[in-house]
């Protein structure tokens, strides 16, 4: 059995792939398998993932129609057989210790899973890197040691995403702990998120960042502006989870509230001036009826948060007008400098393919004979 299998769900990312997968192909664990899921790529992601895998046996290339993150990560788990599984965006990489570090920690504190401190990164066009250090959790009392994450709903303030850790591949599978397959949708990796943490019973985080999460790709999810509501269908998709057990509801339901509140306000800033308005009507909704129904716990959020959940409750529109539209407009005058730029550089683009076309220097060439005649001429005169 081989230590780890690291899943990778890839769909047209040949820009950031050979980065990715040299960081993982390079591990000082040798005892891993690399699991590329192969989500119905239409860019030259495939025949790259197919050169890998001639080239290294540990790669294991899964290839289907396109059908969303969720599924390919749940061909991923289906496929794995390591001990431990990890995640890796296609579009990020990893420090070439770290599946051995997480792994000899795991594997010698027998846990659930592991986690680590993150780097976000974003590269200009100069390839200039800025780096942005990220702590899971800002007590440094939570680190280095074991928890029980079912019995500690505080955990899920920890910074949520599913890809700087390992989970042990039992734990998963006697969980049936899986990813939400609606297609089309993002945000799918908080489900899974809720679950490993709702579930296990050994963990622990460490204060080393090993993973590199790129922010300055413009297909990521977290800068489309267009997708309004799928963080809203997530979290209805983890409140059904949750709901299957009452007392692990019961237990979760202010923290889901928590986690649920911060997303939901990201999307408010996220999404495109446009969708704004009706986005806090449906907000204010969700947030009404987690009051009556004693969900929410003040004692959870900061002083600022908790005026705004009053806000909302009260009056979306009110807040809509005071605190969004004037954002909203300025958002607007940036989308649309951002949509005459881009126009701008594709025209710019289209000039230049007209520049290097044979018809256009054939027909300068014709059109410059007639000027050197006339030239040429008169200096005979």
């Amino acid at each position: 059995m081989v230590k780890v299998s690291i899943i990778i769900p890839v769909y047209n990312v040949e820009r950031y792939l050979e980065e990715c997968m040299e960081s993982v192909l390079r591990q000082t664990l040798k005892s891993i398998e690399v699991i590329c899921v192969n989500d119905g790529s239409t860019d030259g992601s495939l025949q790259m993932l197919e050169a890998y895998k001639e080239k290294d046996s540990r790669v294991v290339l899964v290839s289907q129609k396109n059908g969303g993150y969720g599924l390919a990560m749940n061909r991923g788990l289906e496929r794995a057989t390591g001990e431990y599984i990890g995640i890796v965006e296609p579009d990020d990489y990893v420090s070439l210790g770290m599946y051995e570090d997480l792994y000899q920690k795991a594997a010698e504190e027998k846990l659930d899973f592991v986690k680590a401190d993150f780097y976000r990164f974003k590269r200009d066009k100069n390839g200039s890197m800025e780096l942005y250090y990220n702590h899971l959790s800002p007590d440094s009392r939570d680190y280095n040691k074991v928890f029980d994450p079912s019995r500690t709903p505080y955990a899920l303030r920890f910074i949520m995403n599913t890809w700087n850790g390992i989970y042990r591949r039992e734990f998963i599978e006697r969980c049936h702990i899986r990813h939400n397959e609606t297609p089309g949708a993002s945000f799918q990796d908080n489900g899974f998120f809720f679950q490993t943490f709702v579930y296990a019973r050994r963990a622990m985080i460490l204060d080393k960042p090993y993973y590199m999460n790129r922010r300055d790709n413009p297909d990521s999810s977290i800068n489309n502006r267009e997708k309004v509501y799928c963080i809203n269908e997530e979290f209805d998709y983890i409140r059904k989870l949750l709901l299957r057990d009452y007392e692990v509801w019961e237990r979760f339901k202010t923290m889901y509230w928590f986690k649920k509140y911060h997303n939901y306000m990201g999307t408010l800033r996220r999404i495109k001036a446009e969708y704004k308005r009706d986005y806090l009507k449906r907000f204010s909704e969700e947030l009404r009826r987690a009051e009556a129904l004693g969900e929410l716990d003040k004692a959870l959020f900061s002083k600022a948060s908790w005026r705004n959940i009053q806000s909302i409750i009260e009056s979306p529109e009110e807040y809509y007008l005071t605190r969004i539209y004037p954002q909203a407009m300025n958002q607007k005058v940036f989308e649309r400098m951002e949509e005459l730029a881009l126009r701008n550089e594709e025209l710019k683009t289209e000039i230049a393919d007209i520049r290097r076309s044979k018809t256009f220097r054939i027909g300068k060439l014709f059109t410059s004979v007639p000027g050197k005649v006339k030239k040429l001429m008169g200096r005979r005169r």
